[in-house]
């Protein structure tokens, strides 16, 4: 039941008895909170389970998650008994499910495959053929499953991945609870069964009504504590280092709000185009792809406050916190202000020719789907109020880079008399997320010599060479901790409404303006009116 109380993004609020669900319902990372346990929290061991992927086929599980799989038991092996069952419609085997499993490994996985490794890995993965949508064909995976419990001792503990295209969502969550394969369990009740959880890929819906119609079908079944909503971004060790740099050092949170910051870029780009997914681009766009569900993520871990502890509830408390207070552009006079939608047109990228958005396969030749998104997005509280956030995203720009930068204000008297103030740059602090993971600080030094000129140097730290190894990828961390139970780095049920609210009235607008998106160049930086963006408030983008 929804209240009419609505925050700054147009979501009706959830009454106090839906909101105190999210707040109480304890999680396994509650022992992080008691620094006498934070020894047994580096060492969760995940349960003996049988995880069900459905889709098991698609190219997400060849690409992410078996690799991920294969190396998370290659550094720590899974408890004896785990299981992988793949479900799909093709006409596989047990034995056709593992060769070709083990083509996506060898490919993909981090961690060296040989004949013994991948023979004792692939006797944990078993196929099930299924349509999703016929209600029989529930009964056979059931009783597969309790074979499975029975052989492999898993203890009922279960699961569910959806590795499928959101149109089978439903179904598959509905027939689920129609067989009893999964049922809900919330704090009052302890199932002697096993646990069950179900892992949900984005997008999560389209719009609002559609995530909340999501949410209303996989609520049917599942608890929230059961419900977990993956976002990649969350996974990677970079963005979990923005949590660590910012509350585990004393140095930097008492500059990190608008007395000293001038305004916080954040950048997505990427050198590829579509890259043979024009059909699926065509119905979701840079907004929906990238600024719903990953910027907006990486905007709240940037600018949240400090939560009470660093378990699941507290963190996501915090970054529900910092969406509800970002003030999106509402009125069609704000929006055209305030947000820039562009698409590639011909150009060249690393030397290379490419062609334009509208020339791609599967792609409406006047298509008016916008493959670049920038936004300028203010967050009404006290911490940042009158902070411009700068967001932009798309596809065929000039190079592959995932950043955030921080910009703080110059000082406020200038010392040097040989320098200018024009010429004097501020100091920015940048996270690089990928590809070169790191952060690095520029700040003002003196050159050497008689004279007091001063020149902009840099500090940079790179997580590479600090640490001597790659970090996980983040579907190796986030199968873990959907499987010993810990939902810190997923997104929660009010999370994901409330970022949809910031974008709808954009994406209303967008839909119902006919003008084409500006056209900017592949290779390069976005389009000229994206550069006004900022140039209206005497700004520029950065060049990363």
């Amino acid at each position: 039941m929804e209240s009419n109380n609505q925050n700054l993004s147009g979501v009706p609020i959830l009454d106090d008895h839906v909101q105190h669900q999210f707040i109480s319902e304890p999680d396994q990372t509650t022992l992080h909170a008691n620094p006498l346990r934070r020894g047994l929290a580096d060492q969760r061991t995940p349960q003996p389970c049988i995880m069900v992927i459905f889709g098991v086929t698609g190219d997400l599980t060849a690409r992410k998650l078996m690799p991920a799989m294969y190396d998370l038991n290659s550094e720590q092996p899974l408890p004896e008994g785990f299981t992988i069952v793949g479900v799909s419609h093709r006409d596989w085997s047990d034995e056709t499910l593992r060769n070709e499993m083990r083509k996506g490994v060898e490919e993909h996985a981090r961690a060296a495959v040989t004949d013994e490794s991948w023979e004792t890995f692939a006797a944990n993965l078993f196929y099930v053929r299924a349509d999703f949508r016929a209600r029989d064909a529930y009964d056979g995976l059931k009783s597969r499953m309790i074979e499975l419990d029975d052989e492999r001792r898993t203890g009922g503990n279960r699961l569910f991945y959806l590795a499928t295209p959101p149109s089978y969502y439903d179904d598959i969550i509905a027939h689920l609870g129609a067989v009893d394969l999964a049922r809900r369990q919330d704090i009052y009740t302890r199932d002697p069964g096993g646990w069950h959880r179900i892992v949900v890929e984005k997008p999560f819906g389209r719009d609002v009504l559609s995530a909340r119609e999501l949410n209303r079908a996989v609520a049917s079944v599942f608890s929230e504590r059961q419900i977990y909503r993956i976002d990649h971004y969350l996974g990677k060790e970079t963005v979990q280092n923005v949590l660590a740099f910012r509350f585990a050092n004393v140095l930097f949170e008492p500059v990190w709000n608008r007395h000293y910051v001038d305004h916080v870029q954040i950048t997505v780009a990427e050198s590829l185009g579509v890259e043979g997914r024009g059909k699926y681009y065509e119905e979701s766009g840079a907004l929906r792809d990238m600024v719903q569900s990953h910027i907006l993520q990486l905007l709240c871990v940037m600018a949240m406050e400090p939560p009470a502890h660093f378990d699941g509830n507290s963190l996501r408390d915090e970054k529900v916190k910092v969406l509800r207070s970002v003030a999106p552009p509402i009125n069609p006079n704000d929006i055209t202000a305030r947000t820039v939608r562009g698409q590639y047109a011909d150009g060249f990228v690393a030397g290379q020719q490419a062609r334009a958005y509208r020339a791609e396969k599967d792609v409406n030749p006047t298509s008016r789907t916008e493959t670049y998104a920038a936004l300028k997005l203010e967050i009404a509280n006290w911490r940042w109020s009158g902070v411009p956030f700068y967001i932009r995203t798309g596809k065929r720009m000039a190079r592959r880079v995932t950043e955030i930068a921080i910009e703080f204000k110059r000082v406020p008297h200038m010392l040097f008399k040989e320098q200018s103030a024009s010429d004097m740059t501020p100091n920015v602090l940048t996270i690089r997320i990928q590809p070169d993971e790191g952060i690095t600080i520029r700040f003002a030094a003196k050159v050497p010599g008689a004279a007091n000129n001063l020149r902009p140097v840099r500090m940079d730290f790179q997580y590479g060479s600090s640490f001597g190894q790659a970090g996980p990828d983040a579907y190796e961390r986030l199968l873990f901790d959907a499987m010993v139970g810990d939902p810190s780095l997923f997104a929660r049920r009010d999370e994901v409404e409330t970022a949809w609210g910031i974008v709808q009235p954009i994406l209303d607008n967008w839909e119902n303006n006919f003008e084409s998106p500006a056209l900017y160049d592949a290779g390069t930086w976005g389009p000229y009116e994206a550069d006004m963006l900022l140039a209206r408030d005497g700004r520029t983008w950065r060049r990363p």
